[in-house]
């Protein structure tokens, strides 16, 4: 095992009286990729902020080599005492470190560096954050929710950037494409504590469902013994129970044993109050536009959205998703075409921006209205306190104010409240952000078995993939093209090119456009217009594609060979000179690597194509 940079051991900590952490573990060696998974609540940010420094545990250890650059990326980004984007980025280098390397990053990712930090969108915010956290190319990452905010652009910018990175990446996303793109190790923080496998996220799920069934079974085998040890209690002489001391203390701790079993956390019981059946016929778009000054948002759009039909509509920033809801749902009038209604509809907006959630009422209020302490769910009448438990919380949090939630239970008290209004068109922006694995789970299989219509805004490729039956995305001048099928099946007829963002728009603020993906921005064959016909491979990239393999096999020796190297336990102390040098070439020898397999990908994409 390769030296650990970064290490949390027996970490135990307590928040009100609850254990909250209990004998975690956590470590990072050179080049790891872990991502931290576990329900909401479960105390994976508290752990990263421990991890980080930031917080100190009740009880455990802490390490950090000494010299190693560890950064840390947290959820809600605080830019006090920062005049500019530049100065925020700036002050997270090493002191060694060039101010040219603050403003490469800014560039990357979008920023001039002269934005005011009060100022900033929730994406900008984020990418800072990022241009900060990856500036002084740290030894150690510990990301938190990275993809928060970000468009598709971004995020593919991003999944790259990391690929190519050499530090140890600690990592908690909800987005389940990243994190399978970018998982070698899994870590599962349940019920305070931690599990690891080193398997990357893709094969988590089938591994915690075996360890659930078996902690199910070994509770059960528990339970059927402690009855027949009370049988051997009371049907047995007194004089038996005094001679046999040990087995009565045997029976006390397996009963102390199964008060102290903390059950695995129940799902989340999703149900939407259904209204009457919508008209066959929802949203009729004819040669619609709609532009804000120069700039055309939506241009010449013409869709027909039917009855049980789930539009995923993807695109960058600013690319007009929200304008272009509101015109589907007749809350802006278009500058010319028209827009026609179906009958019958009934609809819920469900806002993740959260914004119409009062911090000052409690959730019974905001759940009820403040009219009572009854919800109405299909006709049928529930006790606040009842429909609050389907969504995970606790009794005890009925007459809590909204401003004590967390990030996750707020996303949980969005959609409780969206789902227990009658509707047959579900209006979703953004409704994956905060949820737990788990729940957006859940809310997968409740889109596609809802008997309405949805149209769904989400940047989350997987969730798409799963739930929707076309995706509306943009193409160039405020022109919108439907494609049948999820986020792949875009890409795939798009011939891989991802959405991006129209060259022509002026960049916000006065700066530069977005330079995220360029790769991802750029896979795609040229238009039409502008395509140079291409007959056959070089010489050169025959040879490549012929030769590439081979380079992969010897890179993949030679990593294993130098992790085999750094696993040995004395070579720091003994060696340290041998250490660098290995850890120096092992990180080398990953980024040789990536770059080999990106290379081989290209030109066997256009071998295909060519074919």
């Amino acid at each position: 095992m390769s030296a650990q940079l970064l290490s949390l051991k027996d970490i135990s900590l307590t928040f009100g009286g609850t254990p909250l952490l209990e004998g975690a573990e956590l470590s990072a060696a050179p080049g790891e990729r872990i991502c931290l998974v576990g329900r909401n609540g479960s105390g994976k940010s508290t752990l990263l902020k421990i991890a980080a420094g930031i917080v100190k545990p009740d009880d455990g250890e802490r390490f950090a080599h000494p010299g190693a650059i560890i950064r840390y990326l947290p959820q809600e980004v605080d830019f006090t005492g920062y005049a500019s984007t530049l100065d925020y980025v700036v002050a997270g280098l090493k002191p060694t470190d060039e101010s040219y390397r603050a403003e490469i990053l800014l560039h990357d990712v979008g920023l001039t560096g002269t934005e005011d930090p009060a100022r900033l969108s929730g994406g900008e915010s984020r990418r800072a954050a990022l241009a900060r956290a990856l500036a002084p190319d740290p030894d150690v990452l510990l990301l938190d929710e990275p993809t928060n905010h970000l468009d598709l652009p971004a995020i593919e910018w991003l999944e790259s950037t990391l690929r190519g990175s050499r530090a140890a990446i600690v990592l908690i996303s909800h987005d389940r494409r990243f994190l399978e793109t970018l998982s070698r190790s899994t870590v599962w923080l349940d019920r305070g504590r931690t599990r690891r496998v080193e398997r990357g996220f893709s094969e988590f799920e089938g591994w915690r469902d075996a360890i659930i069934e078996q902690e199910e079974s070994e509770r059960h085998k528990l339970d059927r013994k402690i009855v027949r040890e009370d049988q051997w209690m009371h049907g047995g002489i007194s004089g038996r129970r005094k001679r046999n001391v040990r087995r009565v203390a045997e029976l006390r701790a397996m009963r102390e044993e199964r008060r102290n079993f903390r059950k695995q956390q129940g799902t989340v019981k999703l149900e939407t109050a259904d209204a009457d059946l919508s008209g066959k016929l929802v949203i009729e778009a004819e040669g619609v536009s709609l532009s804000f000054g120069e700039r055309a948002i939506v241009k010449d759009l013409s869709l027909r959205v039917l009855r049980s039909d789930r539009i995923g509509i993807v695109g960058p920033n600013g690319a007009g998703k929200t304008t272009l809801l509101k015109l589907l749902t007749g809350e802006l009038s278009p500058d010319s075409g028209r827009i026609r209604l179906g009958t019958n509809l009934t609809t819920v907006y469900l806002d993740q921006r959260r914004d119409d959630l009062d911090p000052t009422k409690t959730l019974a209020d905001s759940l009820t209205g403040g009219r009572g302490d009854q919800v109405v769910i299909n006709g049928k009448a529930r006790h606040v306190a009842s429909y609050m438990k389907d969504f995970l919380f606790l009794p005890e949090q009925t007459r809590s104010p909204v401003s004590v939630l967390s990030g996750g239970e707020r996303g949980r008290l969005v959609l409780a409240r969206a789902l227990a209004k009658p509707s047959n068109l579900l209006i979703l922006d953004e409704p994956t952000n905060d949820l737990d694995l788990e729940t957006l789970d859940l809310l997968q299989e409740l889109l596609t078995e809802y008997p309405g219509t949805v149209l769904l805004v989400s940047h989350d490729r997987d969730f798409l993939d799963r739930v929707v039956t076309s995706v509306l995305a943009p193409d160039t001048d405020g022109r919108w093209v439907e494609y049948p099928g999820g986020y792949s099946d875009m890409l795939a007829q798009r011939k891989g090119e991802a959405p991006k963002r129209d060259q022509s728009e002026k960049a916000p603020r006065g700066g530069s456009r977005i330079t995220l993906s360029k790769a991802v921005a750029n896979a795609g064959p040229p238009s039409e217009s502008t395509a140079v016909p291409l007959k056959k491979l070089s010489f050169k990239e025959k040879h490549a594609l012929e030769e590439l393999p081979r380079q992969i096999q010897a890179l993949e020796r030679e990593i294993a060979r130098l992790t085999m190297e750094l696993a040995k336990p004395d070579l720091f102390t003994t060696s340290p000179a041998a250490f660098a040098s290995a850890t120096q070439a092992l990180a080398a020898a990953q980024a040789e690597l990536a770059a080999c397999e990106d290379r081989w990908l290209e030109l066997a994409m256009k071998r295909d194509d060519l074919e």
